[in-house]
Order: structure tokens, then C-alpha cells, then sequence
């Protein structure tokens, strides 16, 4: 019997340390009942893909971010005396301390991009606007005084340059139609001046226009957040490609609502070149103001569509003027292309160059005519005080 007794223990402790081994090692060779308790999670290991794409949001913004600046601007504002300095009595009595106006400092706040390595950088006209001292922050801790290459306030774009020793880091420029709606981009800017930020959105609309923000409009919409100090910053896709320039936001409070606008780097880029190469932009003109021809107006014309603009006035010795064009015109196409609506006309005529001789096809009373103009140069827009 001891014998039996000695065999039985045996074999139950050799059972107990079996179990004990796999317990440990190989717990899943165990019935369910045994591992009451132990709960199992399921871990999703990221495929390539995945990585690639995460990866390349913080990729792209280390990519982008050094060629991005911070622009502070400073001028001097001066601001009307109070009316009783028009008083003779008043001013015999306090004399004029005040002459000219109390002059008061005003600063400003916005963005820019490094679009070459010795030094000039691509913002907003606003940005610099009046600014007798700008100063530029770069995104390693340098600093330096920018003078103002030229602007272009009709697109609401300026080329302002830094001189700093050794190479500066420029961005790298997207393709003229690599912009797509639904593609995700960063905004990469100075908002609130809280320091360089990133924000992401997707693309909401391609050549937005009739904003009434800039004379040439063709905006980039997007969700991405844009707040005051983004203006001039960098709008980029996921490869840290420029396709923008921030430039404008939809709020009745200056905050960020989810509809920010950016200027195409197709326009951005034509407008440098030109500010670089000749300090400003030259567009084609006529000398016409028009109006949209709606469907009502185009009835009243007896005209079987509203396929054009009205001409409107014709200024006085202008090129139109002088080519015989008449106000009551309607105006359907400049060297055969087609006008739809008044921005078609007005980005034509603009990218004609000065001294061309242009084909206008004109309705007038109900019959074509075709005349001859020769395009001057647009005239530079009034600075309003």
C-alpha cells in the first residue's frame, strides 16, 4: 500500500510541475476553464501604409517649418487733432503744441515663407503695408531686418528679403495643379503671435472669387485653422510641398471658423518672379468698367444668352476708347476666348502684355463687331489713407 501511496505522489507532483511549466510558457495550450480571469487584447500592429502616412504628416512639417517666418512689423500712425484745435479762440489761448497730430506707433503681425536661399521671402501685401521697420524670426532663433523688394496689392502678395550669412532654408514649390478638393494640407504660421503652430485640415473649394477681398481673386478654401499672424504663412500638402499662401479667414470675431482662403502658388509665383525680377507687376488694361450680364439684362439686350460682360463706361483716351469701343457694349471675346463673367475678362486682359494688339469681339445692337485695341499697362491702385 505505502508503495501505491508513493507512486501516486510521484506522478501528482510531476502533474502539478507540468502544469506549472506550461501555466507559464505556453498558458494558450490551456482549456478556457484554467485561465478564468485572464483577459486577451487584441493589438493592431500598423501596416507600412499607415506608418508611411503618419510619418509623413510630422515629416512633412519638419520639412517645412525652418523656411517658414515670423514677420513683426512697426509704423508710425498719425492720428487728427481733437476739433477744438480748429477753434481760432482755442489755439490763441493753448497755441498749436499739436500741429501736425499726435504720431502713436503701430505694430503688426503676420508671416512669410522662404522661397530662396539668400534670403527673399513671399508674404502678404497687408503684412507689410506702410511698415517703415519689418523684422524677420526665423524658426532656429535668428533675426534680422528685411527690406521690402516690392508688393502687389491686387493679389494681396509682397517679396520682402533678409541678408544673413551661409544658405537659408527654402521651401520647396508644388506643381500649378497638384491642388485637389479633399486633399489634407497643414497651415504652418505664426497665430496670436503664441509662436510657430501647425494646423491641418483638407482642401474645401478650389478658385473661390467674388470674395470682394483682392482685385484678382482665385483662392484656395480650406478647413484648415487660420487665425490673425497666419497671414503670408505657408499652406502645404502632406509632402511639405508649398501649394499656398494664407492669406485671408470668414469670421464676424477675427477667430477661425473653418473657412480659411489662400493665395494658389500658381498666382504666387508669377507675381514673384515679377517682383523680383522688375520690383513690381505689370498687367494688360483697356479702360473699361463692367458688370456681370445676368439673364434679365441679357433679355432686355434681346440677346439669346448671357454669354459675356457689359461694358459699363469706357474711361476717357484710353486704349478702348480710342479702339471705338462704347459704353452699352457687351464684350464677348478677347482673341477668341470666351468671356463667361467679369473675372474671366479682367485675368484675360491682365495677362495680356502691354503693347499687344488685341481682337475684342463686341455685340452692339444686336450685331457683331470686331475691333482692334492695343493694350496698355494697368495702372497701379490708389493707396487709400
Amino acid at each position: 500500500m505505502r508503495k501505491y501511496w508513493l507512486l501516486f505522489s510521484q506522478a501528482a507532483t510531476i502533474g502539478l510541475a507540468a502544469l506549472f511549466v506550461i501555466h507559464t510558457l505556453k498558458p494558450s495550450l490551456l482549456p478556457t476553464a484554467a485561465r478564468s480571469g485572464v483577459v486577451t487584447l487584441h493589438e493592431n500592429t500598423p501596416d507600412s501604409g499607415s506608418r508611411m502616412q503618419v510619418a509623413g504628416f510630422s515629416m512633412a512639417a519638419k520639412k517645412v517649418m525652418p523656411a517658414v517666418v515670423n514677420i513683426f512689423t512697426s509704423s508710425t500712425v498719425r492720428i487728427p487733432n481733437h476739433p477744438f484745435m480748429n477753434d481760432p479762440n482755442f489755439r490763441f489761448f493753448f497755441g498749436d503744441p499739436f500741429e501736425d497730430g499726435t504720431a502713436q506707433k503701430s505694430s503688426g503681425l503676420g508671416s512669410g515663407v522662404i522661397v530662396s536661399h539668400d534670403g527673399y521671402i513671399l508674404t502678404n501685401h497687408h503684412v507689410i503695408e506702410a511698415a517703415d521697420q519689418i523684422e524677420v524670426a526665423l524658426a532656429d532663433g535668428r533675426k534680422a531686418r528685411a527690406r521690402v523688394i516690392g508688393s502687389d496689392p491686387e493679389t494681396d502678395l509682397a517679396v520682402i528679403k533678409v541678408d544673413l550669412p551661409g544658405d537659408m532654408p527654402a521651401i520647396t514649390f508644388a506643381g500649378a495643379d497638384q491642388a485637389h478638393v479633399g486633399d489634407i494640407v497643414l497651415a504652418i504660421g505664426n497665430p496670436f503671435d503664441v509662436g510657430q503652430t501647425v494646423t491641418m485640415g483638407i482642401i474645401s473649394a478650389l478658385k473661390r472669387n467674388h470674395l470682394g477681398l483682392n482685385t484678382f481673386e482665385n483662392f484656395i478654401q480650406t478647413d484648415a485653422a487660420i487665425n490673425p499672424g497666419n497671414s503670408g504663412g505657408a499652406l502645404v500638402d502632406v509632402n511639405g510641398n508649398l501649394i499656398g499662401i494664407n492669406s485671408a479667414i470668414y469670421s464676424p470675431n477675427g477667430g477661425s471658423l473653418g473657412i480659411g482662403f489662400a493665395i494658389p502658388i500658381s498666382t504666387a509665383k508669377i507675381v514673384m518672379e515679377q517682383i523680383i525680377q522688375n520690383g513690381s507687376v505689370t498687367r494688360g488694361w483697356i479702360g473699361v468698367a463692367v458688370q456681370e450680364l445676368t439673364p434679365e439684362l441679357a433679355e432686355s439686350f434681346k440677346l439669346g444668352s448671357a454669354q459675356g460682360v457689359l461694358i459699363s463706361e469706357v474711361v476717357r483716351g484710353s486704349p478702348a476708347d480710342k479702339a471705338g469701343v462704347r459704353a452699352g457694349d457687351i464684350l464677348t471675346a478677347v482673341d477668341n476666348r470666351p468671356l463667361a463673367d467679369s473675372s474671366t475678362m479682367l485675368e484675360i486682359i491682365a495677362g495680356l502684355p502691354p503693347g499687344k494688339i488685341a481682337l475684342l469681339k463686341l455685340l452692339r445692337n444686336q450685331s457683331e463687331v470686331v475691333v482692334q485695341v492695343k493694350v496698355g499697362k494697368r495702372p497701379r491702385p490708389r493707396v487709400q489713407e
